[in-house]
């Protein structure tokens, strides 16, 4: 049978390059190996700096709160809280009000780490060495885009 435009475009959809998802994937993986080498001076892994950034915002808030933020379930979170608490850069403790809440509180360790996490941007920038601007409405596409899929997934 003789290929016709929409067989060739079919293929063509079904190759590893056309994949928007291997596009972000990959990105991710490119991105990763930047921030593990910055965050190294911080003693920290990408998604334990997530969560210091999660509290840098917002100290005192409960492990459903940070994991809704990080979009993690509290399975993959509570590893990575205790090896935070571990390095004594926060506390647990049970909330007073409802014993099932842990709420989670930067130490005065966590706070100071702060400081040395703030060029991490800069550098960030840098690496990817694209104009600011684009970068914004680069992130405002992929969060829309993330939120479509969310909802398509709900």
């Amino acid at each position: 049978m003789p290929k016709t435009a929409a067989s060739d475009a079919q293929d063509r959809a079904l190759t590893l390059d056309e994949q928007l998802c291997f596009a972000i994937y990959s990105a991710m993986h490119a991105l990763n190996k930047v921030y593990r080498e910055l965050l190294q001076a911080l003693e920290l892994t990408y998604p334990q700096y997530l969560v210091m950034l999660t509290l840098w915002e917002a100290d005192s808030l409960t492990v459903n709160e940070i994991g809704a933020r990080l979009f993690l379930e509290s399975s993959t979170l509570t590893p990575l809280l205790k090896r935070l608490e571990a390095a004594g850069l926060l506390t647990r403790t049970r909330a007073a009000e409802d014993e099932r809440q842990v709420l989670v509180t930067l130490s005065a360790a966590g706070r100071r780490l702060r400081a040395k996490a703030r060029d991490i941007p800069a550098c960030m920038l840098q690496a990817m060495n694209q104009h600011p601007a684009e970068l914004r409405q680069l992130r405002e596409q992929i969060v829309q885009l993330r939120d479509s899929l969310l909802q398509h997934a709900a």
